[in-house]
């Protein structure tokens, strides 16, 4: 799970950001127990996800993935392109810049707690305490995601062959995030725009 890049992707917009980072709580017409905005952000959310999934840049970097982790391929893709964002100058220009986003991710977050799904509510002061968004910045922090992914995935049993996949093909993946991310953040720039003129 990205949650670097749904945070981002949300645009600033405190709604946007909480459906976005709460949807995969959140099954069937459960969306409809929200407010509006937040359903726009649990809608963006599943938009991202597909716009992701099936675009030929992603498959190329799920490739180093798949013959040792097969459908979790996508999975930690996803991490991996946290990591790159993190790192990107383009959109965070320094590490203080970066942090300063992660805290007003979990404060605005934290607002908007009341009634969010429990699980979620359960995950949130880990998030916050031990920085998750930040720490995809690092490898170890890639490595620790790696693992968490491992234990709650039902048919994984561990995640060092991804680390190790992560860290031979480190400049292959980081030249996949390159050329996605722009495609990915018009897309979602888009997206939110027309939640905005409905």
């Amino acid at each position: 799970m990205n949650y670097l890049a749904h945070a981002y992707l949300s645009f600033n917009e405190p709604g946007i950001l909480t459906g976005n980072m709460i949807s995969d709580f959140v099954k069937g017409k459960k969306k409809f127990d929200f407010s509006l905005t937040i359903q726009q952000g649990i809608a963006l959310h599943r938009a991202i996800d597909q716009f992701t999934d099936f675009h030929p840049i992603t498959q190329e970097a799920k490739s180093y993935f798949k013959k040792d982790y097969r459908l979790y391929s996508g999975a930690f893709v996803d991490v991996v392109y946290d990591h790159f964002l993190a790192n990107d100058k383009n959109e965070f220009a320094n590490e203080k810049e970066l942090d300063s986003f992660c805290q007003s991710t979990y404060i605005n977050l934290q607002k908007n707690e009341a009634g969010l799904p429990e699980k979620f509510l359960q995950m949130l002061p880990y998030m916050k305490e031990q920085n998750w968004l930040f720490h995809y910045k690092r490898r170890e922090g890639i490595e620790k995601s790696f693992g968490g992914l491992a234990r709650r995935a039902v048919y994984l049993s561990e995640s060092a062959i991804a680390f190790s996949i992560f860290n031979n093909h480190y400049q292959e993946l980081e030249n996949c995030y390159q050329l996605f991310f722009p495609e990915l953040k018009n897309f979602s720039s888009q997206y939110v725009s027309q939640l905005n003129n409905q």
